[in-house]
């Protein structure tokens, strides 16, 4: 991986875990603040996710890591922070100037909202419903949003079952030419 790559990379980290945030990967992990217990949005594969072309972001990506950076250092700037030139410097702010950072970007009036608003949706999906996975195979490898929730797997047939009714009554009864798919015919 290119240096380019490597900035690009552990930036996006830094905002996925910025949105939802998890613990350090190993000791030196500084995309990962470690703001948070268990896995976060890096984990659950927010970068797998951005990097899937139906979101419609992956082609402004290195441009969004870019910009996020020369926001992080006027920040720096504004608040008298001194940044680790060794890293790319939203990756160089503490988990407090990151979120604080990101809450200005995504603020009602900003310029730029929409696009750290799309980024951030992406993030929380990740973790929160495996977008980038079949559900299936998310809760086969463990997902660590699923598993979260409280997801459980699928019947020996692959599909979700609730023998519970969530209202404690059934609300209406399955349609008689519904399909064994649960497809309406």
């Amino acid at each position: 991986m290119d240096s380019d790559e490597q900035v690009k990379v552990s930036t996006l980290e830094a905002y996925a875990d910025t949105i939802v945030p998890g613990e350090k990967r190993f000791p030196g992990d500084h995309a990962i603040a470690g703001a948070s217990p268990g896995p976060g949005a890096v984990v659950a594969g927010a970068l797998e996710l951005l990097h899937t072309e139906a979101t419609g972001v992956t082609v402004g990506l290195p441009y969004l890591a870019q910009s996020l950076n020369e926001h992080a250092k006027v920040y720096a700037k504004e608040h008298d922070v001194t940044l680790d030139d060794s890293l790319p410097p939203f990756v160089a702010l503490s988990f407090v100037d990151r979120t604080a950072l990101v809450r200005s970007l995504t603020a009602p009036g900003h310029p730029e909202k929409d696009g750290w608003v799309s980024l951030a949706l992406f993030c929380n999906m990740s973790f929160d419903s495996a977008a980038h996975k079949h559900t299936a195979e998310a809760i086969a490898e463990g997902h660590p949003g699923l598993l979260a929730m409280g997801y459980t797997a699928p019947d020996e047939d692959g599909l979700w079952r609730f023998p519970k009714f969530s209202y404690r009554r059934e609300l209406a009864r399955v349609h008689p030419d519904t399909t064994p798919s649960g497809s309406p015919a």
